[in-house]
């Protein structure tokens, strides 16, 4: 709590005195000043909307408020009453099991009603794919602490990467005294660090934070006396973490990260498997081997390719990932191995990301793409990694060193899947056949768009932006939120300035995002301090959209470094629904469409192909089949929720407590009961039936019928859409001839292929959605009959009907 806040109470209280003693506040005075101040009266009200007492919590209470708001499911009582004897600092309080205002604010304020899902916190995802299908945390210059010319190196920058998640860090080596190599930014003036300290500084931290595999990305500038003292080095402090094993030139994939845990990598250039000679001659075509673009330019016009002497003993130590030159995506299709691995200046691989985004995103399917930042950016800046994500770059390497909105993202992005440094991509930058390019405005075939609605609370203790001195001590604090994601996923929005309240500024805005990829999509948000010479920072917090828990939460604002700032916070409600069915039942709702015209069914392509169309034209009704069952439980839970008088972001827990306590409040000799029936819950009133009730009944046995239609019928569907991919699939290896045959060229030819691989995508992604949506159906006939007894309108059930 700022002081300036306490002596100016203290000034109001004791002007208000009359008895002389205003610099003196008896026990009472004390506990009622404290009351005022340290109660938010945000969070007080919204106690006060679950509180059967004046300003308590019972367990019944708070039973009801994490399943309704929270987005928890199966709270049992005595999950409420750890909470309670946790958080509640009254002994009172814990004697009669109830929640007070102080330990609500504090049980708000824990890490259990943090924003950032804690199942993300430890490695979640399937480590068994191939390298090429994960993002790879990845660092350029990673020796340096500054900027690239004149800026200090040292090995504490390699240990600050790897705690930090990094995977993949570059050793820039050239030739040192004594016969010993050294590390630098080859032709500055930044300092020099020998190779072994580094090699040591990597074997003692390489997998403190992960156990994931970590690559060595070397730019060798070394003569072939400190190329061999480089892999003697390596083999020797490493050991058997070093992996040396040859590739099996007949391999079809590359290894996963599971496959590889605990090991190092080793990314060069590599000798032809021909050569006997102790040393030979590789192309030099890497980051090192030019300083700017210029030059590149200048090499390919003369028709030169520049050549350097590697070490055998070097080139034995690189296996999955071999540096080679990149021409074109064509070649690289005919011609690159799975173990080959080709960087990228930043400016290029931003040309190909333009130009030929479906083709970036196939070639990643394959093949590792490392990108770095242009040799123009000598104060270590850093590119925006989002637009090579998007194209599924695994290896996007950034300037660690270098804080700011940037490296923001990236931290947020690897936050994820326990911070192993290693993200599995969407499905449809993995799959084989699967169309996606990263300009995209259209929906993605096979996913379901979310809807994002973020009501930005309260502030609580922001800062005073450092070195800011304009103002004194006042703030003028805002929120800008910013979404990362897909171009059309992209967008920024702020709320309204909140003059001279740095310590509890209520904002009370909110927003509302479609989110088309999800998996791709992060979730900025920044506070600022509204000055006209220019907004200076205060504090944010990335996060990725996937990791976001809904209900009330609070965000820990990071400091411009990334740390925690001590106590300061920005209090949120986030809620997540669906466009089109599927979603996380626990905590996101399905769709809020309400009306059922103009259906826009999802079609397939035309190939141009006769017989392959005819294949695909089979799933068109299994298709619109799926479709209207999913839109159907969609517009009856619509109209649930308008008739129990809730908002979209509600979920069925709080239209089923709403209608209890309607009930319980009437005055009226009405009952509501809800009993099973086939398996299938429905509510019967008795008594004089107010006309609002009768019609919230009435849209509840509507909802049901719905779901229990959809849960019926999901699995034919399922499987006659499965069907007819599996039929589709059939014509993949004769696609191209076909095509042909059918006078199909050029970009017709390719235009055809597209639309192939849109349709099985489409159709797998479809059924997907059709048994996320019979799961989500039964999910919610639970979540009907656990809220009716925890309101007391049916017994307690028993596993079995539960």
């Amino acid at each position: 709590m700022a002081t300036t806040r306490i002596q100016q109470k203290m000034k109001e209280v004791g002007s208000a005195k009359r008895d002389g003693h205003r610099d003196r506040l008896n026990s009472e005075e004390f506990a009622q000043i404290f009351k005022e101040m340290a109660t938010r009266p945000e969070i007080y009200f919204l106690l006060v909307r679950y509180a059967s007492y004046a300003d308590c919590m019972s367990t019944d209470d708070l039973l009801l408020f994490l399943e309704a708001e929270q987005g928890m499911t199966r709270v049992t009582k005595d999950d409420c009453l750890k909470i309670i004897d946790k958080y509640e600092p009254s002994k009172e309080g814990r004697r009669k099991g109830q929640l007070g205002i102080d330990g609500f604010t504090a049980y708000l304020l824990s890490e259990e009603c943090d924003i950032f899902d804690p199942d993300q916190k430890k490695v979640c995802q399937d480590m068994t794919h191939p390298l090429s299908h994960y993002f790879i945390a990845t660092s350029h210059n990673t020796y340096l602490m500054e900027d690239q010319l004149k800026g200090p190196s040292s090995t504490e920058a390699y240990i600050k990467s790897l705690q930090k998640g990094c995977r993949c860090v570059e050793l820039d080596c050239w030739d040192g005294p004594n016969d010993e190599p050294i590390i630098y930014h080859g032709h500055t003036l930044t300092t020099k660090i020998t190779f072994k300290s580094v090699i040591e500084a990597i074997n003692g931290h390489a997998f403190c934070n992960s156990d994931y595999p970590v690559i060595l990305s070397i730019e060798n500038h070394c003569s072939i006396k400190q190329q061999q003292a480089m892999a003697h080095f390596m083999k020797n402090i490493f050991g058997s973490r070093l992996y040396t094993e040859a590739v099996d030139e007949n391999t079809t994939t590359q290894p996963s990260p599971r496959d590889l845990k605990g090991k190092i990598l080793v990314k060069c250039k590599k000798l032809p498997p021909d050569i006997d000679a102790n040393e030979g001659y590789v192309t030099d075509e890497d980051e090192g081997s030019e300083s700017t673009e210029t030059k590149k330019k200048n090499n390919k016009k003369d028709g030169l390719v520049k050549k350097h002497k590697l070490a055998k003993e070097l080139s034995e130590l690189v296996n999955w990932c071999k540096s080679t030159r990149f021409i074109d995506f064509q070649v690289s299709l005919q011609k690159q191995k799975y173990w080959e691995l080709t960087s990228f200046n930043e400016s290029l691989a931003l040309k190909l990301a333009n130009n030929s985004p479906e083709e970036f995103v196939n070639h990643n399917k394959r093949f590792l793409s490392r990108i770095y930042p242009s040799g123009m950016r000598i104060d270590s800046s850093n590119y925006n990694p989002q637009d090579l994500w998007n194209c599924g770059c695994q290896l996007v390497a950034l300037n660690y060193q270098t804080a700011g909105l940037m490296m923001d993202l990236y931290h947020g992005r690897f936050a994820q899947n326990g911070n192993s440094g290693y993200i599995l991509k969407p499905a449809i930058m993995r799959e084989e056949i699967a169309y996606f390019s990263a300009n995209t405005r259209d929906v993605i075939p096979g996913v379901s768009p979310q809807i994002l609605h973020l009501k930005i609370i309260s502030g609580h203790q922001f800062p005073k932006p450092k070195g800011a001195g304009s103002k004194g001590d006042v703030t003028d604090p805002y929120v800008l939120v910013e979404v990362f994601g897909i171009p059309a996923d992209c967008a920024e929005e702020r709320t309204k300035t909140v003059p001279h309240n740095g310590y509890n500024p209520l904002f009370d805005e909110s927003f509302e995002y479609q989110i088309n990829l999800p998996e791709m999509a992060l979730v900025r948000l920044v506070v600022l301090d509204d000055d006209f010479i220019g907004d200076e920072f205060i504090g944010q917090y990335t996060i990725p959209f996937e990791c976001m828990q809904t209900g009330y939460r609070h965000i820990r604002l990071l400091s411009n470094t990334g740390e925690p700032i001590p106590n300061c916070t920005l209090f949120v409600h986030i809620a997540i629904t669906n466009k089109r069915g599927g979603g996380k039942t626990h905590k996101r709702g399905m769709s809020v469409r309400k009306n059922k015209r103009h259906k826009d069914y999802t079609s397939m392509k035309s190939i141009g192909v006769k017989s392959i169309d005819e294949t695909f034209k089979v799933a068109i009704q299994p298709l619109r089949d799926g479709a209207d069952l999913r839109d159907n439980v969609q517009v009856a839970l619509a109209g649930f929720k308008e008739n129990c008088g809730l908002a979209s972001i509600s979920n069925i827990k709080q239209c089923i407590r709403l209608l209890a306590s309607r009930i319980g409040g009437s005055g009226e000799h009405v009952s509501l009961a809800l009993i099973m029936k086939g398996g299938y819950p429905y509510l019967e009133a008795q008594g004089i039936i107010p006309e609002i009730l009768k019609r919230a009944l009435i849209s509840f046995d509507t909802l049901v019928c719905e779901c229990k239609a959809l849960i019926q019928n999901a699995e034919s569907v399922h499987e006659r859409i499965l069907h007819s991919q599996q039929a589709g699939l059939e014509w993949h290896e004769e696609l191209n001839s076909m095509c042909q045959k059918a006078g199909l060229k050029g970009r017709k030819l390719n235009k055809s292929v597209e639309n192939f691989a849109w349709n099985i995508r489409v159709l797998k992604g479809q059924a997907d959605l059709m048994m996320q949506a019979m799961k989500e159906c039964q999910e919610y006939m639970k979540q009907v009959q656990e809220a009716a007894v925890s309101t007391g309108l049916i017994k307690e059930l028993s596993s079995t009907e539960l």
